[in-house]
């Protein structure tokens, strides 16, 4: 998760500053595709790797008497390493559709001979990003509603648990703890609440053509 994370801020931020100080150097040979096509990857490792921890701790760490949850939580070992692995050969397909799909569009519009042929690149380029934008606005929403079920579910099990405790009269270390686990996981789906706005942001105003505000998104991530 870690590499992931560091690797698309690397690559998002590379793509970011060359395209405010060097915009034309992306449409040589295949370094805007090579740029998008591994920050993609990389982000959505980022986001589903993310998603998958959020749901593996909760069935873990929640207590419900639900037959399906008992049986998540006997299995839920198992299906871990399946799940990131799903993650991360999802997040490959649509690095590669990506790179595909800017390849294409810059193979069909763009000409090396003057500067409106750069212009008509950017132009079809957007036409035929138009259906990856919304099947990223998908899977970025997706990614999130695993995430915000995952934390609520967990957040109230854990209260849950503290109510009982307080009523048994259970030691404050204890009680102290689950606070703790509360705070923590309050924090985390706050800080993914930012991250998710932020994503979005930076999606609608890549359409726009507004580095500079794609770039304080990418500050603020």
């Amino acid at each position: 998760l870690g590499c992931s994370r560091i690797s698309f801020l690397c690559f998002a931020w590379v793509y970011n500053f060359i395209s405010i100080i060097y915009p034309n150097f992306l449409h040589v040979q295949t370094i805007l595709q090579n740029l998008e096509s591994f920050a993609t990857f990389f982000n959505y490792s980022n986001l589903w790797v993310s998603a998958c921890l959020c749901g593996f701790y909760c069935i873990k760490i929640a207590n419900f008497r639900n037959r399906f949850f008992i049986y998540l939580k006997i299995k839920i070992d198992r299906m871990v390493p399946w799940l990131l692995l799903g993650s991360v050969v999802l997040s490959l397909i649509i690095g590669i559709l990506v790179y595909n799909t800017i390849d294409k569009a810059v193979g069909k519009n763009l000409n090396f001979t003057c500067r409106e042929s750069l212009q008509k690149a950017t132009i079809g380029i957007e036409e035929h990003f138009f259906p990856l934008y919304f099947f990223t606005g998908f899977l970025y929403t997706t990614s999130f509603i695993a995430v915000i079920f995952s934390a609520v579910f967990l957040l109230f099990s854990l209260w849950r648990h503290k109510h009982k405790m307080q009523t048994n009269s259970t030691s404050s270390l204890s009680m102290e703890a689950h606070i703790r686990a509360m705070k923590s996981i309050l924090s985390f789906f706050i800080m993914y609440s930012i991250n998710f706005m932020f994503l979005i942001l930076t999606l609608i105003y890549s359409l726009k053509h507004q580095n500079h505000v794609i770039f304080l998104g990418y500050l603020i991530q």
